[in-house]
């Protein structure tokens, strides 16, 4: 009987000690859960009878939805841009700063066609994992390096591997950029399979959705033309990032996806 007390009381110890466990570590999870806004809730709060100016798509009537694409502007991005064009796909492009000065006709053509460009740091560093002033660095040389060849520093900012804190909110709001990570990856960093890439961004697609691709991957481009063929006829209309938020603005600091 001794035992079976003994026994008793121990379970019960261990089932407390787990329960006292999961309950930390939900708590902490949500003490740093970080809020996200969705276009459609960027829109909503847009004022009362604010309008898209003319010419642009009105999101709030139009099935839309964003092509984005990180990484270097590198080749092949001119064959992408022949693509978008094609299609009439304006996207965001999120540039890694430390190899635009060896494609500035690259990232100047990615601005005459119309497209966005975003901020993707200087050299993808997690901006979680360093200093405060890595984070500024990483964001402000990259801006600057944008702006010396467009004219125009960018207001959006994509954090690598969508790793960000209130450390990188409070930073990025004070350069005066808002955060932008995803509803769909392809994951194309994984596989060079265009089926799967196709069939990966399909299966995820939505109204107001945010893809990511990588052009560098050398399944990324192939799949292009399968990719966008397909949303064109599911009636999708394609905009940048800032054009999903209209006629609302993207607010620094905030997360949109």
């Amino acid at each position: 009987m001794k035992i079976l007390k003994r026994r008793r009381h121990l379970l019960i110890l261990m089932t407390l000690t787990v329960v006292a466990a999961v309950t930390t570590v939900v708590m902490v999870v949500q003490a740093h859960k970080l809020d996200t806004l969705s276009p459609r809730e960027e829109r909503d709060r847009a004022a009362s009878g604010a309008r898209v100016p003319s010419g642009q798509t009105d999101c709030r009537k139009a099935k839309c939805i964003a092509l984005t694409f990180d990484g270097n502007p590198g080749e092949p991005t001119d064959r992408l841009m022949d693509l978008l064009k094609e299609y009439e796909a304006p996207s965001t492009f999120f540039l890694e700063g430390r190899r635009i000065h060896k494609f500035p006709d690259v990232v100047r053509r990615i601005a005459e066609d119309g497209h966005e460009i975003g901020d993707h740091t200087w050299t993808h560093a997690v901006l979680t994992d360093v200093s405060d002033a890595q984070i500024r660095d990483e964001l402000r040389r990259t801006a600057r390096a944008i702006s010396d060849i467009t004219g125009s520093e960018p207001t959006l900012m994509r954090p690598p591997q969508g790793r960000t804190d209130d450390r990188v909110s409070k930073i990025s709001k004070e350069l005066g950029m808002a955060q932008v990570l995803w509803t769909v990856t392809a994951k194309d960093y994984q596989t060079s399979d265009t089926a799967l890439i196709t069939k990966r961004v399909l299966d995820g697609a939505g109204r107001d959705g945010i893809i990511l691709l990588h052009p560098l991957h050398k399944g990324t481009v192939p799949a292009m033309p399968s990719i966008l063929k397909a949303l064109s006829r599911q009636g999708y209309t394609f905009v940048a990032v800032s054009q999903l938020l209209a006629p609302a603005k993207a607010e620094p600091g905030k997360i949109y996806k």
